[in-house]
């Protein structure tokens, strides 16, 4: 029982801790592709997706995604011949 209270606790701290400028997933995964073109271009995709940027910070998943797609690209795979 008490597992589960600190586990609730840690939820509560972390839902309050969100930035209000977060999109939140379904938008943050619908436009990864985007923020990674930034990044790829030399851009800084914080200042012009402050919300994407806030959401990534925060969303462990999400992260991994980006992480994931970034390196996909960095790699040169999907780019055509």
């Amino acid at each position: 029982m008490a597992d589960t209270n600190h586990e609730q606790n840690d939820a509560l701290v972390r839902f309050l801790a969100t930035d209000p400028a977060d999109v939140g997933c379904d938008e943050a995964l619908r436009l990864l592709h985007v923020y990674v073109d930034l990044l790829q271009a030399g851009e800084d995709p914080e200042i012009r997706m402050p919300g994407l940027a806030a959401h990534f910070r925060a969303c462990g998943p999400c992260a991994e995604d980006l992480d994931g797609l970034l390196a996909s690209a960095r790699a040169g795979f999907g780019e055509p011949e």
